[in-house]
């Protein structure tokens, strides 16, 4: 599969955010799928909100568990690589001065939800892009778990997108507030930032 990066930058120059459907090949999907839901429950731990020092669990804003990717495993390793890929044509057509790709698993139990919420403040934080990777084989509509982006102007949104098996979402960190809406049966994600070296 060759992908078009330059329709990735453009679309992120232009709109702020794309979809993609087929960005992680299949067979990598494939592995990430069964490596995740093979994870035991343990690894994982619930997810925290806030930065530095304010960091807390807050079950009423977000109640996800999350497990860091690693350079260690090999699967984990390969869909790093592709990220990076893309963290050097993102900086190549686009400037954004990317100096590394971070990225979690995300497991969504039957009714977990994410509270409207942005992945960074307007120059407060060195997250740069944030990306989604969806890992859900026969997700339908009536699974719910919606993705829902904003902008800062509406409460009206502006794309929601399903959770379905190799979506590909990019946005700007801080351009789009969006929510994770709650599932109906277990929702598996890669959320992941690209990120600038300062840290503000």
């Amino acid at each position: 599969m060759t992908t078009d990066y330059s329709l990735i930058c453009d679309a992120l120059s232009k709109h702020g955010y794309i979809v993609l459907t087929d960005f992680i090949d299949a067979d990598l999907t494939q592995q990430l799928y069964k490596h995740v839901t093979a994870l035991p429950e343990t690894v994982f731990n619930t997810a925290k909100v806030g930065r530095q020092q304010s960091v807390q669990q807050l079950e009423t804003v977000r109640n996800d568990r999350t497990v860091w990717l690693s350079e260690t495993h090999p699967i984990e390793q390969t869909y790093l690589d592709a990220l990076d890929a893309l963290k050097i044509q993102l900086n190549r057509h686009l400037f954004l001065g990317l100096h590394d790709f971070e990225a979690h698993f995300a497991h969504y139990p039957p009714g977990h939800f994410y509270r409207r919420h942005v992945d960074a403040f307007r120059g407060q934080s060195n997250r740069v892009v944030s990306s989604l990777f969806y890992l859900n084989p026969d997700w339908s509509e009536q699974d719910e778990g919606q993705l829902v982006l904003y902008d800062f102007t509406s409460d009206k949104p502006l794309q929601i997108v399903q959770p379905r098996f190799g979506n590909t979402v990019l946005f700007l960190s801080e351009q789009f507030p969006h929510e994770v809406l709650p599932a109906k049966r277990d929702r598996y994600s890669i959320a992941g930032w690209f990120r600038t070296d300062k840290v503000v």
